[in-house]
């Protein structure tokens, strides 16, 4: 007799976490798109007071990174997702019922706090229901989601608000997120062979390739795991690319507008899909070198070829600003957005590698100091257009060329850190002693990024 092929069921799952990433974009950018609507109708709804609900969602969303993604390895994917996604859609409703400026303030804060555990909690998912041979598809196509929900909202949005008013096109993306948090609880399993679409043989593919490659510091505290040199470069590498990525949703449209006018700026969604590609791709490489034997090569090799794409496509950027067209500019960040993309999949399923049953939480710590990235950006942006220069690659203020350079050397430092970064590295056990003084480390480390957060996105953002 012949044996059944396994089913596919796990391809299912990840088009429902690709469709949640949509889903996370589309409330994001709404509330940008209806900027202008949500001033003329709420009280006290100033340029500066929108600033502050801007940037009180990211300090949020950063706060409950890590409680997000211990809640998800608590209590397992199916529980935790479901009541996280009701949540922000809750709040996502909310947003569209606020009339003072105090409100939404609150209102986008719990917003944040609630989509927190997105990204956590999919990563807890996905590691239970892939094989490590399969995790960096997965987290591509995951993560592409988000750039392709972007780039979409960007277009959408402006037409829906237009089309219902804003206020209810925050309530129909709330019913999206109710629609998708009651598929996931009826269709997911947090063990995959408990779900009666599974076969045994798919089951024991996914069991056996976890077992395959276990994860070699299980048993160790979470605190030690966490500040080893592995996930701390983790953080690093991950904030570098996001002081280049961020760029393509804040600052990238208003500078391209300003050089170069309005039709321009139009252009500026161009690298975000370029960046969806990319993140397919290094799925795909992820995936084809693990599978010919390649562990740790399966994350370094496309995550350091990302970090050197990123820092030329940066480079090339600082030989456009004299350029009569914009394309120079669109085609040059669209390198080093295809660049810094490449490295979300092996960054995330590095995670899952180190964390193994705490891929949520670790995940989570990562993703907390890349929102610092992110912040940092979009501080820097335009203090180093308006004030910094460099010999030969910026001679004068006015452009964004001593930024572009910035970004590039952080991209540099990002490929060093991989060099040294090993997901099957044993470690030692650590006395309690050492343990302590790690865990007040790591506490003021947290302290200080949210103070940084904080800060940046509250008063300078």
């Amino acid at each position: 007799m012949s044996v059944p092929a396994p089913t596919r069921q796990r391809y299912i799952l990840v088009l429902l976490l690709f469709l949640h990433t949509v889903n996370t974009y589309m409330d994001r950018v709404c509330i940008s798109a209806a900027k202008s609507s949500m001033q003329a109708d709420i009280s006290g709804l100033s340029d500066q007071m929108m600033g502050y609900v801007f940037g009180i969602f990211a300090v949020g969303y950063a706060l409950f990174q890590i409680p997000a993604g211990w809640f998800s390895d608590r209590v397992g994917p199916r529980r935790a997702l479901t009541i996280i996604v009701i949540i922000w859609s809750v709040f996502t409703a909310l947003t569209g019922a606020v009339y003072t400026a105090i409100s939404l303030l609150v209102v986008r804060f719990l917003f944040g706090a609630g989509e927190a555990g997105a990204y956590p909690g999919a990563t807890r998912a996905l590691y239970r229901w892939l094989p490590p041979k399969e995790r960096g598809i997965g987290q591509g196509i995951f993560h592409s989601g988000a750039r392709i929900g972007a780039a979409v909202s960007l277009v959408a949005m402006p037409a829906i608000i237009e089309l219902i008013g804003w206020r209810m096109t925050f309530v129909a993306n709330a019913a999206i997120g109710i629609v998708w948090g009651a598929v996931w609880w009826l269709w997911y399993r947090d063990r995959p062979e408990d779900h009666p679409a599974v076969n045994t043989e798919e089951a024991s593919l996914i069991e056996q390739g976890i077992m395959d490659q276990a994860t070699p510091n299980a048993t160790l505290p979470f605190i030690q795991i966490v500040t080893s040199a592995n996930v701390l470069l983790a953080m690093f590498q991950y904030a570098s690319s996001n002081i280049t990525f961020f760029i393509s949703i804040t600052w990238l449209r208003p500078y391209v507008e300003e050089r170069w006018g309005s039709a321009a700026a139009n252009l500026t969604f161009v690298p975000l899909l370029v960046g969806a590609v990319a993140l397919w791709v290094s799925g795909f490489l992820v995936t084809s070198l693990h599978r010919r034997g390649m562990p740790v090569l399966s994350r370094r090799i496309p995550a350091m070829t990302g970090y050197m794409l990123g820092a030329f496509g940066m480079l090339l950027c600082t030989q456009t600003s004299g350029s009569e067209s914009v394309w120079p500019l669109i085609i040059s960040f669209s390198v080093a957005l295809f660049g810094v993309e490449m490295t979300l999949s092996p960054s995330w399923a590095f995670c899952m590698d180190i964390g193994g049953e705490r891929s949520g939480a670790v995940s989570g710590a990562m993703n907390m100091v890349g929102n610092l990235g992110a912040a940092l950006s979009a501080v820097l942006f335009p203090y180093f257009v308006a004030h910094v220069t460099l010999p030969y690659l910026a001679p004068s203020t006015g452009s964004a060329d001593s930024f572009f350079v910035f970004a590039a050397g952080m991209n540099g430092l990002a490929v060093i850190a991989w060099l040294f970064m090993d997901p099957l590295r044993p470690l030692p056990e650590l006395p309690p002693g050492a343990l302590k003084t790690r865990l007040i480390g790591f506490v003021a480390l947290m302290v200080v990024v949210v103070a940084v957060l904080v800060y940046a996105k509250l008063f300078l953002g």
